[in-house]
């Protein structure tokens, strides 16, 4: 018996049904013609600073949707729908963009930086955009996905470590399988280098490209590549980023803080302007209190959750992800955390990086090699693999939860990495070619619309709608609340809010 095997078995029944799930999914809100929504955030979606489950992520024009946490995949899935249903009721003739890269997009600077209020809190989360569109451009911050929320009861800090390491390894797996944006509109990479290859009209792609949005054009950036952040530890990982948020850069420096006309650039000229600036495919989590920093929560409190970052949004998926998805990530991340995970190392680190971007760009390539200790291994080989181990741990979720359906996903996904043209990235770039004449606007926005109308015809009782309309009064009513409690200048807020002592125990 493996080693993955006994520490499976000695799980409770307990520990696999206390497992919970939550999702955050980002939408651009796109115009009917397929160009970005320039409008502000709907007044009836209620206030994107306070409401608990509809927010803006770095645009105006970018919905971000957030469930509770669930016991249950249905349930979490159903939240989403409603959600879904409620934001079409009240977004007019605009669409809710339903692939990751961005619809067409005016120039950088018209794209519109999330709003928030007149509170200091809410004026720090647009200072914190305007930073990152200095630092990234705007373009890049339009591109969407799913975040998947993730916990099981039991799991103590070192385990939740073990389980990042693992998923950092493995990763390459999930944009393998679920990689859903092969191709984009032309408008993103304007005026900026690139290797992608002309499909049709104003479209790019890489022909065997299976997530673009995680490649060298995505979250990507030259400044955060000097980071080796490890995760061997909480103590190692938040030094990690204690420095880089305490550590001024030059670049952002010469930026300053302020520009001529006495308006506010960014939050701060360290490499990092908060923790939500540094990117990756995994974050330990935990809920933290009103005005509290998210590196103190950690350190104070330990690791609550773990966030996955690298899904894309499926365009054939009415709200993003399905539920055979979620089953498999449930599994995934618990192989994640019940196989030997060994410490990470800078050597290590920058191997994963490579191989992540081998299979974002070069995924479906017959026969690619991904990086693995000294030697190099194709994915088909290193996947199977681990599909195999993964065999024993949908059998116990399906034990517990009773049918077939975790072992029903992890089979699905078996076929797909013996059969590459069944993956979404493969499905996305078939359609686009023989249903849209090689555009990618033509492709997202014909499955935008189909979406948008199958989840406006389904049932939406008028109490979910009232329900739905009462969370969107309390919220504006909770954002003039907190307008109306500030007592200090804005740079005040500021200053305290970024000291240094605010990150530490």
């Amino acid at each position: 018996m493996t080693s993955l095997e006994q520490r499976l078995r000695a799980l409770a029944s307990a520990d696999l049904q206390g497992i919970r799930r939550g999702i955050e999914k980002e939408s651009l809100r796109a115009q009917p013609g397929g160009g970005l929504a320039l409008t502000p955030h709907p007044a009836a979606l209620g206030s994107a600073l306070a409401h608990p489950n509809i927010t803006t992520d770095f645009s105006e024009s970018q919905l971000e949707l957030i469930t509770g946490v669930h016991a249950g995949v249905a349930s979490c899935l159903d939240e989403l729908t409603q959600l879904h249903q409620f934001v079409y009721r009240e977004i007019g003739d605009e669409l809710l963009w339903v692939g990751s890269m961005p619809c067409g997009l005016p120039a950088d600077e018209t794209i519109p930086i999330g709003r928030y209020g007149a509170s200091n809190v809410g004026r720090a989360k647009s200072v914190y955009r305007m930073g990152l569109g200095h630092r990234y451009g705007r373009r890049m911050q339009t591109i969407s996905g799913i975040h998947y929320n993730w916990s099981m009861p039991g799991v103590s800090n070192d385990g939740y470590f073990a389980l990042i390491r693992n998923f950092r390894r493995h990763s390459f797996l999930l944009l393998y399988l679920f990689g859903a944006s092969p191709a984009i509109c032309s408008s993103f990479v304007a005026g900026r280098e690139h290797r992608l290859q002309a499909l049709g009209n104003h479209t790019l792609h890489l022909p065997h490209a299976t997530s673009l949005r995680m490649g060298r054009l995505g979250y990507q950036s030259d400044a955060q590549a000097s980071l080796s952040v490890s995760y061997n530890s909480l103590d190692n990982y938040g030094a990690s980023l204690h420095e880089a948020l305490t550590r001024p850069y030059p670049p952002y420096e010469a930026l300053g803080i302020l520009n001529p006309g006495g308006e506010y650039n960014q939050l701060a000229t360290t490499l990092l302007q908060i923790e939500n600036e540094f990117y990756g495919t995994i974050r330990p989590k935990r809920v933290i209190r009103p005005g509290e920093r998210p590196l103190h929560a950690l350190r104070e409190r330990g690791v609550e959750y773990v966030e996955v970052r690298c899904m894309d949004l499926d365009p054939f998926e009415p709200v993003g992800i399905g539920a055979g998805t979620i089953r498999f990530l449930d599994v995934f991340l618990l192989h994640c955390l019940l196989a030997d995970s060994p410490p990470d190392t800078p050597h290590e680190i920058s191997a994963l990086a490579r191989n992540q971007h081998r299979t974002a760009e070069r995924g479906r390539e017959p026969n690619l090699r991904l990086e693995r200790g000294r030697h190099e291994v194709t994915i088909a080989e290193w996947g199977a693999q681990l599909l195999e181990e993964c065999g024993p741990i949908a059998a116990a979720l399906d034990a517990v939860q009773g049918g077939s359906s975790h072992r029903d996903a992890l089979a699905s996904a078996a076929v797909a990495l013996r059969d590459p043209e069944r993956l979404p990235s493969a499905r996305v770039l078939n359609a686009i070619r023989r249903e849209h004449d090689g555009s990618y606007i033509g492709f997202v926005k014909a499955c935008s619309e189909r979406i948008k109308q199958v989840l406006t015809h389904r049932p939406f009782p008028a109490e979910m709608q009232t329900r739905f309309g009462r969370l969107a009064t309390e919220s504006v009513e909770e954002q003039q609340r907190i307008e109306g409690a500030d007592t200090v200048p804005f740079e005040a807020f500021r200053q305290q809010y970024l000291s240094p002592q605010r990150l530490v125990v």
